[in-house]
């Protein structure tokens, strides 16, 4: 074990400090008079600044690492809850996995055995269960700053939110202020700074995608004639390596499914009948994005967008290489097409907070949810350029919800942490990833590659049967991680996604559970 012991960045902030000290007057005035409690009673509450990661926290959960795989709750509920639900959630569930408790990194099942969430909760919880930072969202609720809001009554929160994700993926400084209004008044294809606030997601892209469409049709009656009116909108996505859509996953509603090859006879018919069409681009393929272009952009159909991830966690953690993505984008600068990053998987994961920075990029659209607000509510948002602000109906069109003050909290908590840890991030994850390959070396045969970034890494297995017996023995020793299996042309690969308050001493517990069960597969072979 590489025994290094991680030093975060202490953050510790007040909600004065996230949400500004006048805002904060105004709700202890309003709490005081609501309640009857004294003024600076509830002003103290908003002023007392929050430790997000106290040392004493961080040392308990380290001491519990050992531990991870064993049972440490004798008692058990039994019986637990059946449920109602569908077949096949039914049949994935696993009711001894399934939380009583979590701390941290870490998650009771019911059958009383400490796991790890090498998967962050299946991408979302980022700064693992009970993140001492999310207390202000506690204050929050004390102060009676509601959660409930609506598009028409968008909350302070939220609107400073939606200011700061503008300068975040713009890479202003939090201080720049000229900087940011300059953003603001800009209207370019390639400069995002409009934000919508959404729930899911699936609702974030699927807005990217109305946006787009309503270059090709009117979304209602009486609207001016669009750009590509008369002409079939035709999306680009990356596809599987033999050519197919399977690889891509941009959300569950019913046109982005079909991007991703679902609903295959609706899929035929919109194409026939020149509505809506989707051309899959082989992963890293510079042939594939020469040709799509030379074909499509003609007198009866228009390339409406380019849709990619970065990391492609529904594709073993496939990563898009940086000149490929450059090309992509350079030729769907000179064709006026909208560029759609999807970071729902690779945002905060990133030192950089968005990864498409990393890369250069300058997107129209960036789609975020997930990790942002770290598993404590449902919350989206869509990131694009004002040239795509086409006066798309509020309610009937783009959202009828989505505008929630705690929701906006958790995100700015879980910014600030992010932000001033980055150099944490980067190194923890270079550390991680180093070590995997390392594995990967002296476990060759068994492992055939390394996949995904840093935090986000896979492990390719050489074949089906093994994958799935790998991760069940993992499984068994406390590690909470899966194998994907169900991509036909995509070898089976082991996923993790470690949340960004896994330091050094988690990476060592996760290398270490992995070699002792592929040690095993090694001597019994």
């Amino acid at each position: 074990m590489v025994s290094i012991e991680t030093e975060f960045k202490t953050v510790a902030l007040s909600l004065a400090d996230l949400c500004g000290a006048d805002f904060m007057e105004a709700v202890c005035c309003g709490r005081s008079f609501l309640t009857g409690e004294s003024k600076g009673d509830v002003l103290a509450v908003a002023m007392a600044p929050v430790d997000f990661f106290p040392a004493a926290f961080q040392v308990r959960l380290n001491g519990m690492m050992g531990d991870v795989g064993e049972v440490v709750v004798a008692t058990r509920p039994s019986p637990t809850s059946p449920g109602a639900s569908i077949d096949s959630f039914n049949g994935a569930t696993r009711c001894a996995m399934a939380p009583i408790n979590g701390l941290g990194p870490f998650r009771i099942g019911e059958n009383g055995t400490l796991y790890l969430t090498t998967k962050s909760e299946h991408y979302h919880a980022s700064l693992g269960h009970g993140f001492p930072g999310y207390q202000l969202i506690e204050h929050a609720r004390r102060l009676g700053i509601p959660n409930a809001t609506h598009n028409n009554t968008r909350g302070h929160i939220t609107r400073v939110l939606e200011r700061v994700l503008v300068a975040t993926v713009n890479g202003l400084a939090d201080d720049d202020a000229a900087g940011l209004e300059a953003v603001l008044e800009t209207r370019r294809l390639d400069v995002m700074n409009r934000v919508l606030n959404l729930e899911t997601g699936s609702l974030a892209l699927e807005a990217a995608l109305k946006m787009i469409l309503a270059r090709f049709y009117r979304v209602q009656p009486g609207m001016d004639r669009p750009q590509h009116a008369g002409k079939t909108p035709v999306i680009l996505v990356i596809g599987d390596e033999e050519g197919g859509l399977g690889a891509n996953y941009h959300g569950t509603t019913i046109l982005t499914q079909i991007m991703r090859g679902m609903w295959p006879e609706m899929a035929q018919a919109l194409d026939e009948a020149g509505v809506f069409k989707v051309k899959a681009i082989r992963p890293n393929s510079h042939a594939d994005l020469e040709a799509a272009f030379q074909t499509y952009n003609t007198d009866t159909t228009q390339i409406a967008g380019f849709f990619h991830e970065i990391v492609m966690m529904n594709y073993g953690g496939l990563v898009l290489t940086q000149d490929f993505l450059e090309q992509a984008y350079a030729r769907c600068a000179e064709h006026d097409v909208p560029t759609v990053c999807d970071e729902i998987q690779s945002c905060i994961w990133n030192a950089n907070i968005f990864m498409f920075r990393e890369y250069g990029l300058k997107p129209t659209f960036v789609s975020v949810g997930k990790g942002f607000p770290g598993g404590e509510y449902p919350a989206s948002r869509i990131i694009f350029s004002a040239v795509m602000d086409n006066d798309l109906p509020q309610f009937g069109a783009l959202v009828t919800n989505g505008q929630e003050e705690l929701a906006s909290l958790s995100y700015l908590i879980t910014l600030a942490w992010a932000k001033a840890n980055a150099d944490v991030t980067r190194a923890v994850g270079e550390n991680y990833a180093t070590r995997l390959r390392d594995l990967a070396t002296r476990f060759d045969g068994l492992i055939t590659a390394v996949g995904g970034d840093a935090h986000m890494s896979t492990l390719f297995i050489r074949d089906l049967t093994t994958a799935k017996a790998i991760a069940a023995k993992l499984v068994e020793a406390g590690l909470d991680i899966s194998a994907q299996t169900y991509k036909a042309d995509c070898p089976p690969a082991l996923l993790t996604k470690l949340p960004l308050i896994a330091g050094y001493e988690m990476v060592d517990c996760v290398l270490e559970k992995m070699e002792q069960v592929l040690a095993t597969f090694v001597n019994n072979t």
